[in-house]
Formats: C-alpha cells, structure tokens, sequence
C-alpha cells in the first residue's frame, strides 16, 4: 500500500506525457494541413480593420501597435484585401526617427512596417471613414484605397482600435472624434444587415469601457475587450528611461500596454489552441501590472461573451506554434507612463538629449511650456464651470452599469459649446467628457452653459487650439 501513491503519480505523469504529445501531433498536424476545427470554413472569411487614431511622432506607439497587429494578422492567414488599415503613416519617416523607414513596437522587437497596407492615411483617418469601411458603405468612404468590409453572413470580423480616449469618446487624428453613441449604433446597423457571423473587437483607449457599458446589446454577436474600465487611465510602456527600456536612440514610448500584452502573447502561442478567454485572462492580469492600479489598468469585456470559447485564430488567423516575431519582453512588472502624459514624457526626453541651448532646444522647450499652459487652462476652466453649474461636481449617481448618458446630443453640444469659447479639448482634454455628461444628466441647459464657459474662458487666447481651426471634437 505504501507504493500506491507513486503508482497514481506514475500515472499522472504518463497521461500527461501522451496528452501533451497528442496536443503537439495535432497542432503539427494542422499546421502541415493548414487546417483547424475552428477556423472559418467553406465560404467564411476572415476580416480584419486596424485603427490608430492620433498623429505625430510623439504618439509613435499607436501607428506602431496597428503595425504590428497586421503583421500578426498576415502571418496568420489574412490576405491584404481582407485587411484595412488606418494609419496618419506620418512616424515612420519622421526626421525624429532615428531608424527612417521602419517602426518597432518592443526593445528588441523586428520593423513592423514593411508590407503595411496604407489604406486610409493624413486626412482620411477620420470618423466618418471608418464608419463606413464597417458598414461596407463604398460610397461613404472619402479618398484612401476605397476598401471597405464587404462581408458576408458567414464570416468573421476582428477589429482593433488604439489611441487616446475619454469617457465615451475616443480620438481621431481628424475631428470630430468618435462618440460611443456613433460607434454603437454603427454596430447595431452592421448586425441588421446580416453581413457577419461574429465580431470580436479589441480596444485601446482611456476610460475605454465607457465606449460599451450600458451602450452593447448582449445579443450581436459582437465581443468587445477593452484596456481599461469605464473610469481608468491606459498606459505607455517601453519608454525611455524605464525597464525595459527602448534601445538608447530612441526618445518616444513604443507600445501601450494592454496592446503589448495581447499582441505579444498572438506571437508566442498556438491560437488553433489558444481561446479568447485565455488570451484575455493573460491580458487582463499583465495589463494590471503587478495589481497596481497607479500603474495598471482594468482589462474589460463585454457583449457576446460566448465568442470567448472560441480560439484566438478564427479571428487572427494562426502561424507555427513556436514562432516569435516579437519576443515576450516581460511577465513581471512593466514600467509605464499615462497615455495623457506620454507625449509630453517623450518630448521632455528630447528635450534632454539636445545639447545645451540650442535653438532647437528652445523651441522645443517653448512647445512644452505652451502644451502646458493650455492643459492647465483646460483644467482649471472645467472646474470653474462646474462650480458655478453644479452643487455637486460629480453629478447625480448613475446605476451601476448605465451608459455615460442618456443624451448624447446634449453631451456633443456641451463639448462644442465649451471649445467655443475655451479652445480645443485635444487628446488630453477628452478626460473631461465626464464633467459634460455630469452636467446634461444634471439638467443644465444649454444657455447657462454657454454663460459659463464665456465667464470662465473671457479673457484667453485660444491661439492654434482654436477649433475654427483644429475642429471641434464633437
């Protein structure tokens, strides 16, 4: 009896030996045949539409997560008519680039550049482009390639969208920005009109759960995981001065955080094996970086959740599973900065590296004190006009789950009225999509609102952030 217990371990042992050896045969097998039980069969197409939604080279990280994902997206099967991409493409030939022509997105990750579809670039990386190219609509889009999603009932969508958001907001180089309202309500289109089986979409933004809390049907088919909670900061990694760090010529971030986490797990795993909660799971606990909510952020999902049990390479196809494009940096604690700040970050590190008062110094100096000094302003007006509108700055208590809103035209015409007379909320400002929605959900009508941001913002000087000339976000 005393042998009993090492007989079960041997067992164990053994069936775990031939199960894992099965597992190997099979995925050899699949890959030799190019097949795979979950992968869309017969007449099912995979589809795929990459956003990156900021510009300039101190955004670097967002053209190079859109990179990076079509390369993971090629490898793994999809053909380039099946893949659109919006990018500005205005970094990888930046005179601040220090390797022209070529975009990494990890310390010792391979250019992701190369071979990038350049569907929709500059000026047609804007709202109204993408929703189109979602709807299929060819005669809705403005300028690029023209491609849209023209798919069919039986097939499968994956889109993936980074930059700087706000509550129920996300950016567009090009105003307006994206307001979930919009964005959801595209999405309740594409599904009546019965052009896809299922969709997964991946998120990368500030404050991103706000996009779909409240907002999602259960019911379309559509799985949505974001960076963040409805109320949390998102995070650039693989920044100067930080572990790991990017190699020693570059001054800018070059991925964030949860994209990182997602993409590099699509490089090192077998996705015929590898299901959406899985990926998710492991995304969901790197994002949160050693559970330290100051450095971390919330991973999310919502809609269809059952999408989950299905494998990763339905939607992002599958290549080897021992290949590794973009090695694993770290499991452990990731070094960050807040996406509001990280431009900044980058230029201050510009900033250091130019010798002693040049005249490019100064100017680069002068930049930073002027972004500065408007986001200062931002803030501050904000809080003066809440104070003078509201008891209680935080609004009413919404129910746990509710949308930001309920009146998204009050909300757009609370953020114009605000740029009217405050300048332009830019990628920082979106932050305070909150306070705006505090104040529609509060009652506050149009007429007090705008008295207030003319008292607050009377004696300003909106300068180059004046949306008669950058746009109006909303």
């Amino acid at each position: 009896m005393a042998h009993w217990p090492k007989c079960l371990l041997l067992v164990s042992l053994l069936v775990m030996h031939f199960s894992d050896a099965s597992r190997l045969s099979t995925s050899f097998n699949k890959f030799v045949s190019g097949s795979s039980d979950d992968l869309p069969q017969g007449n099912s197409t995979r589809w795929a539409v990459l956003v990156a939604g900021s510009s300039t080279y101190d955004n670097y990280r967002h053209q190079a997560n859109v990179c990076h994902a079509y390369q993971i997206l090629k490898r793994g099967g999809l053909k380039d008519e099946n893949i659109i991409v919006f990018m500005y493409d205005d970094i990888a030939n930046d005179p601040n680039n220090p390797r022209p022509g070529t975009i990494i997105n990890s310390p010792n990750g391979s250019d992701v550049y190369a071979g990038v579809p350049k569907d929709y670039t500059g000026d047609n990386v804007n709202a109204k482009n993408f929703y189109a190219v979602l709807l299929g609509n060819t005669s809705g889009v403005t300028g690029g390639s023209g491609k849209v999603l023209a798919s069919k009932p039986n097939d499968k969508i994956f889109v993936y969208y980074t930059d700087h958001g706000g509550p129920g907001t996300l950016g567009m180089p090009n105003m307006p920005y994206i307001f979930a309202n919009d964005f959801i309500q595209v999405l309740k289109t594409k599904h009546a009109s019965g052009t896809y089986d299922e969709m997964v979409i991946y998120l990368e933004a500030c404050d991103s759960g706000s996009i779909i809390q409240g907002l999602l049907p259960e019911d379309l088919n559509i799985y949505v995981t974001t960076s963040t909670d409805t109320d949390e900061l998102g995070w650039a990694t693989y920044c100067p001065g930080m572990n790991p760090p990017p190699p020693p010529e570059f001054h800018t971030c070059l991925g964030d955080l949860f994209s990182v986490s997602w993409m590099e797990d699509s490089d090192s795993q077998d996705l015929n094996f590898e299901t959406l909660e899985q990926q998710y799971l492991k995304v969901k606990n790197r994002t949160l970086n050693s559970n330290d909510t100051s450095q971390g952020s919330h991973v999310m999902q919502y809609g269809t959740l059952t999408i989950t049990n299905e494998t990763v390479s339905v939607y992002q196809g599958s290549t080897p599973w021992n290949f590794s494009a973009n090695p694993v940096q770290s499991l452990g604690s990731m070094d960050v900065v807040n996406e509001r700040d990280a431009d900044l970050y980058s230029m201050y590190q510009r900033y250091k590296r130019l010798t002693n008062e040049s005249e490019q110094k100064e100017e680069l100096r002068n930049k930073i004190r002027e972004i500065r000094t408007h986001r200062e302003h931002l803030d501050s007006s904000v809080d003066m006009i809440l104070s003078s509108l509201l008891a209680n700055a935080n609004g009413p208590v919404r129910n746990e789950g509710s949308a930001l809103v309920d009146d998204w035209d009050c909300l757009k015409s609370m953020v114009r009225t605000f740029e009217t007379h405050c300048g332009s909320l830019t990628q920082y400002g979106m932050k305070h999509t909150r306070s705006f929605a505090n104040l529609c959900n509060s009652g506050v009508n149009m007429e007090a609102m705008d008295a207030a941001s003319k008292a607050s913002c009377r004696s300003y000087n909106m300068g180059k952030w004046n949306p008669t000339a950058v746009g109006y976000s909303a």
